[in-house]
């Protein structure tokens, strides 16, 4: 039973992840950024996930160093995740833009680094990198974005250490239920990024008369949804209101009938760009 905001997954090498984070995807750079991630921690978020690409590590770190001193929790309760981005991809590029990362953000390691999309050709190199660094001490735990099956198998057959993570769209329309029997049965947690599908889920008529029985939004339910299958996610939301929201999930159960009605609105869509046909 998944009890608080508090619960975390213990990923393969024992490291503790946080079940529930937030995100800061298309968050630009200023006080509103500084302030979603300052009020997450406030409200006993543990989880802040970021990216080099996202243009905003700055302002990330800004709101980790308020949000600390307002609460007075230790850096080492947080769990801090970026993401090395295309054009780095490469042995000693990939260790330098973890390097950039954490003067960005100011701090002094990260507790997962992430190879953002499977670049053909580049990745392998970029995950060497990623084990040099973990074998290093300078970050908790090592992963993967967007990865395949097949980009995963690729990488497996090389890897010294196997991604901890592999962050993937993952919603209601887009299940990818193969990849996450995979992952598991490979022992790599599967994370979700845009759970609710960049809000365009949210007026489904199936998920709104859920909503209604377990008098909750929409969004809560999904949220719910997610970490009931074991899969952990981060929501993005700037609104104070609505951080608090995502997070208030942790009084009720979805029933195991409810929870395939909603895997049962797959249709393998997506809102994001496709990790077999992407050109950047």
């Amino acid at each position: 039973m998944i009890k608080n905001i508090f619960d975390t997954v213990t990923l393969a090498n024992g490291v503790k992840m946080p079940r529930l984070g937030i995100g800061v995807f298309q968050v630009e750079e200023g006080s509103e950024l500084v302030n979603a991630v300052k009020n997450a921690i406030k409200h006993d978020y543990r989880s802040v996930d970021t990216a080099a690409i996202y243009a905003n590590e700055e302002g990330v770190g800004e709101g980790i160093r308020q949000g600390l001193k307002e609460t007075g929790i230790q850096r080492e309760e947080l769990f801090v995740t970026s993401k090395v981005w295309n054009s780095d991809l490469g042995y000693e590029e990939t260790i330098a833009a973890y390097e950039t990362s954490l003067k960005k953000l100011g701090l002094d390691y990260l507790d997962l680094y992430l190879i953002h999309w499977p670049v053909e050709g580049k990745y392998i190199d970029a995950w060497r990198a990623l084990e040099t660094l973990y074998k290093e001490g300078k970050v908790k735990a090592i992963g993967v974005s967007n990865f395949q099956i097949h980009h995963l198998e690729d990488l497996l057959k090389v890897a010294e250490i196997k991604p901890m993570v592999n962050q993937v769209e993952h919603h209601p329309c887009l299940t990818q239920e193969e990849l996450y029997a995979f992952c598991k049965e490979n022992g790599i947690q599967l994370e979700a990024w845009s759970p609710l599908m960049q809000g365009q889920i949210l007026d489904h008529p199936l998920l709104k008369e859920i909503a209604e029985r377990y008098q909750k939004s929409v969004a809560q339910i999904i949220i719910r949804w997610d970490l009931q299958k074991g899969i952990i996610t981060i929501p993005k939301s700037t609104k104070e209101h609505r951080i608090i929201e995502n997070s208030s999930i942790f009084d009720f159960e979805l029933s195991g009938e409810d929870m395939k009605l909603i895997s049962g609105l797959n249709e393998n869509k997506r809102v994001g760009p496709d990790p077999d046909n992407f050109d950047f």
